[in-house]
């Protein structure tokens, strides 16, 4: 039975994770620094973890299995999961992480950190804003991935 974990202190598709998982009849388990409201629903958990450096990725990779699905914007977090069994990883973007692309991903995370703590950074600046054709990818690629999942 697949499950969704998110990484949600940050997480902009929450309401859209809900939403799928709802349809799938999936958990969904959120997971946070802080208190989060989540619905009141059977589906839906919260595990608040301490505010600790890494608590709530450490959670995380501590419970994924081959059929969870990691919701997380973090590169370091993804590369763990797929390492610890996970099914899939998912970027709020849409965009999947998988063992063939997760190195790519470090790499390129570490030269954009090198390049922004460097001189030459000044103006680099970070991704770009998040928006409608994002959303609209990370829904139809959870729906894939738990649709794939559930089969």
């Amino acid at each position: 039975m697949p499950q969704i974990l998110i990484d949600a202190d940050a997480c902009p598709v929450k309401d859209e994770t809900y939403k799928v998982a709802w349809r799938y009849n999936v958990p969904v388990i959120v997971v946070s620094n802080s208190p989060i409201r989540v619905p009141a629903h059977a589906l839906i958990s919260r595990v608040v973890v301490s505010d600790a450096f890494d608590a709530v990725d450490d959670w995380i990779v501590e419970h994924v299995e081959a059929g969870s699905i990691v919701v997380t914007a973090d590169i370091l977090l993804a590369d763990r999961c797929l390492k610890a069994g996970c099914g899939t990883v998912i970027a709020p973007t849409g965009k999947l992480f998988t063992s063939a692309s997760i190195g790519n991903a470090v790499a390129v995370r570490a030269i954009m950190a090198d390049l922004r703590a460097g001189a030459v950074g000044d103006g680099i600046g970070g991704p770009p804003p998040f928006g409608k054709a994002d959303r609209s990818r990370f829904l139809s690629m959870l729906d894939e991935a738990v649709g794939r999942l559930r089969r």
